[in-house]
């Protein structure tokens, strides 16, 4: 077994038999074990009561949280003429067409979130094994196929977080930096949480919400009592 280096002993003993903390609580952890040289991602874990192989449980949605991520999100946009202008002035990454199909075919992907127009679907569409296990297919739902460009950019830019249950029912995201203040950290996550609640699906049985924790990059995770991540407590 390999040897765990002082940083981690420390953190993992900080964390040691503390479980269903309030969200303060856990984010005050969390900042106060944080000693790495780089500004770690707050993250978030969510273990829910569906099985999204079946279409009436799947668990998709987008939440614009409000402090944002402290993440630069590169956007990628599928645009022709006005709308691809319109897509550079709001602070689009890359826009194109068939060029930018053929760059993500070669295997380069170098953005974030991808959009697209509605009309660009039919080439974007030969995209989806690629981009659908990347979670990046431009969805209507989510807000990712529109004519609003300017619109989905600057959201995207602005600290939009998608979300999406994998197979095992767990829905999981960057809620911020470990540099935020606590009390935007705490608002973050239950902006958050609520999102993934109203999203609940009619087809979900028994307890929706089954854990939540919390962590850093690099830090070891601490479980958070659904009552006060839903501010419910």
């Amino acid at each position: 077994m390999a040897k765990l280096g002082k940083r981690t002993r420390a953190a993992r003993e900080a964390f040691a038999g503390k479980e269903d903390l309030t969200v303060e609580e856990a984010v005050a952890l969390i900042k106060g074990n944080a000693g790495v040289k780089f500004d770690e991602t707050v993250e978030i874990a969510m273990n829910l009561g569906v099985d999204p192989r079946h279409a009436d449980q799947m668990v998709r949605g987008v939440v614009g949280l409000p402090n944002g991520t402290g993440k630069d999100v590169r956007v990628a946009v599928f645009a022709r003429g006005p709308k691809a202008e319109e897509a550079q002035a709001a602070g689009a990454d890359i826009v194109g067409a068939e060029d930018l199909m053929e760059t993500i075919q070669g295997g380069t992907i170098e953005f974030d979130r991808c959009i697209a127009t509605p009309d660009m679907m039919p080439i974007v569409g030969r995209l989806g094994k690629i981009l659908g296990p990347r979670n990046l297919m431009p969805n209507p739902k989510v807000g990712t196929v529109t004519m609003d460009v300017k619109a989905a950019v600057e959201a995207a830019k602005g600290g939009e977080v998608q979300f999406k249950a994998e197979k095992a029912g767990v829905v999981h995201a960057g809620v911020g930096k470990v540099s935020f203040d606590e009390a935007k950290l705490v608002e973050n996550i239950r902006a958050f949480v609520d999102a993934v609640s109203k999203a609940k699906p009619a087809g979900a049985k028994g307890a929706y919400m089954k854990k939540v924790s919390l962590s850093s990059t690099m830090g070891p995770g601490v479980s958070v009592s659904i009552e006060s991540a839903t501010g419910n407590a």
